[in-house]
């Protein structure tokens, strides 16, 4: 098997840093993607309730034959239910879901904050936690000033904080944010919805290295320091978006990748006016 690597999180618990995606993959798809992704070394599953799909990730973890202390699994609470006891309850849910009695990382999806209850299920993710059904918690698309009010209310620290983040949008902002917290940032659609596979650049070095301009790409981020969560349901590029632990990018590299970021490159909605 591949070495993995694992960084560690502000609460003393370690998360893989390449992890299997599962946004958009069918329901009926989701079980045998993760069960292959976990055959070819994969530790950490990312699914969230809004996808649909809870049910397939814990389908393919059960296939997997791997001990439940063996993989990391993460979901996430949608806007829909967010508040105190409205979180308490989706995190019920996904866990029945999943066929799970906890997760290792909860995730608050989006702050919405035009429905201002992100501090409320703040709160409800810190009792899960206490009460053991989440093993860590964090935040996702949390804009700097969202991370402060809930960490100056509650005093307590997300682990994470999964950001759209990919070449054409490196979130340097937010990322220099969530470390000033000693936040791990997560990067979704880190990819770029696959414009980064076009890309002149990343096909460049990908020549130099003998690798494909997704695996620079992963690469990238992990260098970075990033966690990362490809999506892919074909066995093939599952395979290949994990076979990135046999080389680094060099400061050159670094630099000309820095040089595709973009104002305008976000693919996603904004959280600031998200929900």
């Amino acid at each position: 098997m591949t070495h993995q690597q694992t960084v560690t999180l502000n609460d003393g618990k370690t998360m893989p840093q390449l992890g299997l995606g599962v946004f958009q993959t069918p329901p009926e798809a989701t079980a045998e993607a993760v069960r292959v992704a976990l055959a070819d070394g994969y530790r950490s599953v990312d699914t969230a309730a809004v996808y649909g799909n809870e049910a397939g990730v814990g389908e393919g973890f059960r296939a997997s034959g791997l001990k439940r202390e063996d993989v990391f699994i993460t979901t996430k609470l949608w806007n829909g239910s967010q508040g105190f006891d409205r979180g308490l309850r989706a995190c019920e849910k996904s866990l029945e879901r999943l066929g799970l009695d906890h997760v290792d990382l909860y995730l608050i999806h989006w702050p919405a904050p035009k429905q201002d209850l992100y501090l409320e299920s703040w709160k409800a993710l810190i009792r899960l936690r206490e009460e053991g059904k989440a093993t860590s918690i964090g935040v996702s698309n949390f804009a700097p000033e969202h991370l402060e009010r809930i960490i100056g209310e509650t005093g307590v620290v997300p682990v994470l904080n999964q950001i759209e983040l990919h070449p054409s949008f490196q979130q340097r902002a937010w990322r220099a944010a969530d470390a000033d917290h000693g936040v791990i940032t997560e990067s979704w659609s880190p990819l770029g919805q696959g414009d980064a596979l076009s890309e002149p650049t990343l096909v460049r070095l990908a020549k130099k290295h003998g690798k494909t301009a997704a695996q620079v790409v992963i690469r990238w981020h992990l260098d970075l320091g990033l966690i990362v969560i490809p999506k892919s349901v074909t066995p093939s590029r599952i395979a290949e978006n994990f076979d990135v632990w046999d080389f680094k990018l060099d400061a050159e590299d670094l630099a000309e990748i820095e040089a595709l970021d973009s104002p305008s490159g976000r693919r996603g909605p904004d959280p600031v006016t998200m929900g």
